[in-house]
């Protein structure tokens, strides 16, 4: 086996005031290490706080026939008890105005996990205790727990069916000179934040609710609050500072705790929190959604493909949630970089009674680029053809072969070039060679090794939310305060905007303070989701900056009798003709002469659009691009495997912090390799999810991270849309790379009969998997 080439990682750039793509430490960071950093759990209680924890069915799927909670109500400490007919308003929070998902269930029962009602106690543990004494008599009811008994019984649907379509599929089927199917299952993922769902909220006067959520959408959770409250918006302010962690999954589920927490402090006059313990939360919210995928392929011997189609199936839950969207975004990138002649993509998002799954990091994407990337290998394992070749050859083009299924130009396709670049630079090409003759000597530890790509659309496939706020305001003082409709999961977003601030204005980072996501500064926001958290508020802030420095322009202009041209904020301060005046000199002469020094932001995503009805538009206002290459070792006994090299070379265009979008992209990497290896969800014939809890639900920890981990940014790669000083989205593309992985171990699988059948390696490959997979490969060589 060839040595492991150490590949050094983009140098980080040194911290230069008001300068581009500086990799200023994380604003929380010494918070953070210090465990200063305030989340929910961790604010101030109000006094008389009363703390809510709900009661949850014990039924998959039934008919409520009676509800007993006299001895809940009886335990000292108890307050109230409170059921669907204690909600002053909407019994309803349907994240996409379906109105099939009731916060409390009434009558009917649709899942096991399910809130029922809620206890309301002076302190959480009498709450958690008296829960358990209700006594709730139920009517069994059919339970659709899965995708296979879902088709069975008819297959009802949440949301309507997608089809993309170009060409003719059937007739580019027919006439290709090979043609293979198959199927490949793909399972969920719990979200696994560090810090669970929380929500605190207290009343004021007249009817006002303020309400501090874990949130990612804080104008949806003050819409929800409001609709169940029956008050108008104006009375309900929700805030957030930052979360423990997201991932999609404080989206739409995080609307739950708020509106409960809000009924409660409604119902008693007092502040009221509900903070659910890890098992009530995985029981209670969804999951990344799992699919099963059906492909009907035509190549020719050269492996260029032809006809491409699919049948994804996703198990979406008891109600709609986000579910459409999440489908619809797996048919989005079930082509992943590759140009299908004749193609045809249809959705089926089937109704179950399990939890209602939701947003998750990639949000679909992840999914149905599973599902392209084994149509490769099945193509490159039937034509004999290094799967890297594969993948470049049938790569979009640019002026040609350019046209998605949902018929969007592909403008700057480079995953040619990326899969290129990182090869040479792992010796991919040396190393799979060795990797190979290595294998023939080795009876049971078997390696592989695949390098894999990844075009990412980046927008909302909403129109509507591809919109965002900012408010800004320089004090007299000349320091600065940003806030802006985006949330901070982690992820750096506060930061960035704080560098935005920096850059413009040509200060220092002390000069410049991010403060809470609030719904009373910045209305109506869009989710930070979708990977446009930075290129949708950093455009906001950078509206509103501008604004106030074309104030302090044209007042220094005419102030010290000079052009506008020639005033300009640097980092030494702002130059007026030949003199240098302090920042805060200007903004404090700009006070004083009646300037304003404070301005809203405002932004819109240009050129996208899309039409469900059609299957047709431009969805995504560009690409993000990236390739990873992943070695890894199987043992055939245990069913055991290991990361033992991972390189991957990543386009964040002009990053805005390459420090941080470093660390994204190694996060995201682990998190998906996690999804497709070790994170398994398991529900029994009850319909009751089994993996609860860190003792049952595994997720990777450090010892699951790769031998050898070398992560770099594409160079010299800004974007060609007019985004935030060209940066490009670093939130879900880098998850996708877990997808090498995955592709790796069927690599390593494939020895087993010399390379020449498919191993078909479903998800997640746990050892169990493994095994099973190994054990049917080796029952093909029988005679």
């Amino acid at each position: 086996m060839s040595e492991a080439l150490k590949l050094e990682p983009m140098p980080v750039a040194p911290i230069v005031p008001g300068g581009a793509s500086t990799s200023l430490r994380h604003e929380s960071a010494r918070m953070h290490v210090s465990g200063s950093a305030a989340y929910i759990d961790d604010l101030p209680e109000p006094q008389g706080l009363l703390h809510v924890v709900p009661g949850l069915s014990t039924k998959a799927h039934a008919r409520i026939v009676s509800m007993d909670l006299e001895a809940v109500r009886a335990v000292p400490g108890v307050v109230c008890v409170l059921t669907a007919a204690d909600i002053p308003g909407e019994n309803q929070i349907s994240a996409v105005g379906k109105g099939d998902e009731p916060l409390l269930a009434e009558g009917e029962v649709c899942f096991y996990g399910q809130p029922v009602f809620v206890v309301v106690a002076e302190t959480r543990g009498v709450a958690r205790r008296a829960a358990k004494l209700a006594k709730i008599e139920y009517e069994d009811r059919p339970a659709v727990l899965n995708i296979a008994q879902a088709r069975d019984a008819g297959g009802e649907l949440v949301w309507r069916p997608l089809v993309m379509s170009r060409g003719d599929v059937e007739a580019g089927l027919a006439a290709a000179p090979r043609r293979l199917s198959g199927q490949v299952t793909i399972g969920g993922q719990e979200h696994f934040y560090l810090e669970g769902q929380a929500a605190l909220a207290q009343p004021g006067e007249e009817g006002e609710m303020r309400v501090w959520s874990s949130t990612q959408h804080p104008t949806e959770t003050q819409h929800m609050v409001a609709h169940c409250l029956h008050v108008p918006s104006n009375l309900v302010t929700v805030e957030v500072r930052r979360m423990g962690g997201a991932f999609g999954g404080k989206e739409s589920q995080a609307n739950t705790p708020a509106c409960l927490a809000a009924i409660a402090a409604h119902a008693t006059g007092r502040a009221a929190k509900m903070r659910l313990d890890r098992d009530d939360d995985m029981m209670m919210t969804g999951k990344r959604h799992d699919f099963v995928i059906d492909y009907d392929v035509g190549f020719d011997g050269e492996g260029n493909i032809l006809a491409v189609d699919m049948v994804l199936a996703a198990r979406c839950g008891w109600a709609a949630d986000l579910s459409g969207p999440v489908v619809d975004r797996a048919l989005f990138h079930a082509d992943n970089a590759y140009f299908y002649p004749d193609v045809r993509f249809r959705s089926e998002p089937l109704k179950t009674n399990t939890q209602s799954n939701t947003a998750y990091r990639g949000f679909g994407g992840p999914q149905g680029i599973v599902a392209a990337e084994r149509v490769i290998e099945e193509i490159a394992i039937a034509t004999g053809l290094d799967p890297l070749d594969v993948r470049v050859r049938n790569v979009y083009g640019t002026g040609t072969r350019n046209i998605t299924p949902y018929h969007m130009t592909v403008e700057d396709s480079i995953a040619a070039e990326v899969m290129t670049q990182l090869a040479e630079r792992c010796d991919y090409r040396e190393r799979r060679q060795a990797l190979r003759e290595a294998n023939k000597s080795s009876p049971f530890i078997k390696r592989g090794i695949a390098l894999t790509p990844v075009k990412f659309g980046i927008s909302f496939t909403a129109t509507h939310y591809n919109q965002a706020g900012a408010l800004v305001h320089i004090y007299t003082d000349g320091s600065v305060q940003v806030n802006h409709g985006g949330t901070e999961m982690g992820q750096g977003l506060h930061t960035k905007m704080v560098q935005i601030a920096m850059r413009e204005f040509g200060l220092t980072e002390d000069r410049v303070r991010i403060t809470a996501t609030t719904t009373g500064k910045v209305p109506n926001t869009s989710a930070t989701a979708a990977s446009s958290g930075a290129d949708l508020n950093g455009m906001a802030v950078l509206d509103a900056v501008q604004k106030i420095k074309a104030r302090l322009v044209s007042f220094a202009a005419e102030h010290w009798s000079v052009a506008e041209e020639n005033v300009r904020f640097l980092p030494e301060g702002v130059r007026v003709g030949e003199e240098v005046i302090p920042f805060p000199e200007l903004t404090k002469a700009a006070y004083f002469a009646r300037v304003s020094l404070s301005a809203n932001g405002f932004y819109k995503t240009p050129k996208i659009s899309w039409n469900a009805a059609t299957g047709r538009g431009r969805p995504f206002y560009y690409f993000a691009y990236g390739a990873a290459c992943a070695e890894v070792a199987v043992d055939l006994l245990t069913g055991e495997n290991r990361i033992e090299r991972v390189d991957i070379l990543h386009d964040a265009g002009q990053s805005l912090n390459p420090a941080i979008d470093i660390g994204q992209i190694e996060g995201g990497f682990v998190q998906g390799a996690g999804w497709l290896t070790m994170e398994e969800l398991v529900w029994d014939e009850a319909g009751r999810l089994r993996t609860h809890a860190p003792s049952t639900y595994k997720i990777p920890a450090c010892s699951d991270r790769p031998r050898i981990f070398n992560v770099a940014l594409l160079e010299n790669s800004p974007n060609q849309e007019a985004t935030i000083f060209r940066s490009k989205a670093v939130g879900e593309p880098p998850f996708v790379h877990g997808v090498a992985v995955l592709q790796a171990m069927s690599d390593a699988l494939a020895s087993l009969n010399a390379y020449k059948t498919c191993p078909q390696l479903d998800a997640p490959a746990t050892p169990e998997q493994i095994l099973r997979t190994a054990e049917r490969m080796r029952s093909q060589l029988q005679p």
